[in-house]
């Protein structure tokens, strides 16, 4: 081999390997959705519909261990799910009143959010999934629209997840209701849940524990406990910049998590003189924005203040 060749072939080497280090995630199309793989392995899956929504599932922890449940997508769930709330579908956006419409829960009579195409599907050092989907009534009748897109990448060995989605009133006015029954929702592993009693725990930014940080307004919350012998943890920050900042959390100690701005009535009870529903003109929108951590550890090892504080600086696109 000549001295050229010799140097050609090393920076082909280089070239690769150089490749090799950038191209850690894929996207890939399967049916009814695509596939999210780190090196190769599962990250998770968006299905365009489960239910009555598109959602993520399985979210593959940081140790090979699913972080959200499995019930109602796969029949039976796993040890320790409670078959109950069939409309808590592992990783989802919704609302439980838009126009007086449940697109929250799934029995007769509610409207469904129907995928209508990919904006954006790549890979790279992170992976992006881009989409737009309409809000329809059981009538048939739409309602809005929303584009959402999801960020994944790695940061100190966490798996990072940037869901930002804006609500447009394509179809007329549109009214989202107060109910506790929203909006950016994750279903936690049944092992990690405060009522397995098992080390399972909720803490937000101010402190507030377990069921005390029901209904309560936060930059962040994090919800850990234990799957399969180790402690793990998903925690949803919420950005300045989102509608309704800090928004109002709906977390519950049997697993739901979920982020909600609308429902101040119901977090604030019934005789509260509070009313958080939104109206949109024909044509406005909103915008939500939120970073999930999946992450080793409690709170403090995986150091979700001060990610919070790094995530609070950056400039939405």
């Amino acid at each position: 081999m000549t001295r050229y060749m010799t140097v050609a072939v090393i920076l082909q080497v280089a070239f690769l390997i150089s490749v090799s280090q950038s191209a850690e995630f894929t996207v890939e199309k399967e049916d009814g959705g695509v596939a999210v793989k780190r090196d190769g392995k599962l990250v998770t899956r968006y299905h365009e519909k489960s239910g009555a929504k598109p959602i993520l599932w399985p979210l593959i922890g940081p140790n090979g261990n699913e972080v959200t449940r499995s019930y109602p997508m796969m029949k039976d769930g796993k040890p320790d799910e409670r078959k109950d709330h069939v409309h808590h579908r592992s990783f989802w956006f919704d609302h439980g009143d838009v126009n007086g419409v449940s697109f929250w829960h799934e029995q007769g009579g509610n409207g469904e959010i129907l995928h209508r195409k990919y904006v954006k599907r790549a890979g790279g050092r992170q992976a992006v999934i881009s989409t737009i989907n309409d809000w329809i009534g059981p009538d048939g009748k739409k309602h809005c629209e929303d584009l959402r897109t999801l960020t994944f990448s790695k940061h100190d060995g966490q798996l990072v997840i940037d869901f930002d989605v804006t609500v447009k009133a394509s179809a007329g006015k549109v009214t989202f209701g107060d109910t506790k029954e929203g909006s950016f929702g994750v279903r936690v592993a049944g092992t990690m849940k405060v009522d397995a009693e098992k080390g399972g725990k909720i803490i937000n930014s101010e402190g507030q524990e377990d069921r005390e940080a029901w209904g309560k307004p936060a930059s962040w919350v994090d919800y850990h406990g234990p799957v399969e012998g180790n402690t793990v943890g998903v925690a949803i920050l919420n950005h300045p910049s989102s509608f309704r900042y800090p928004t109002h959390w709906h977390v519950r100690t049997y697993g739901l998590f979920a982020a909600n701005p609308f429902g101040l009535h119901d977090f604030y009870g019934k005789k509260a003189d509070i009313d958080g529903s939104h109206t949109m003109e024909p044509d406005e929108s909103f915008t939500l924005r939120y970073r999930v951590l999946v992450h080793n550890g409690d709170e403090k090892a995986a150091k979700i203040a001060e990610h919070f504080e790094h995530y609070a600086k950056e400039t939405p696109e």
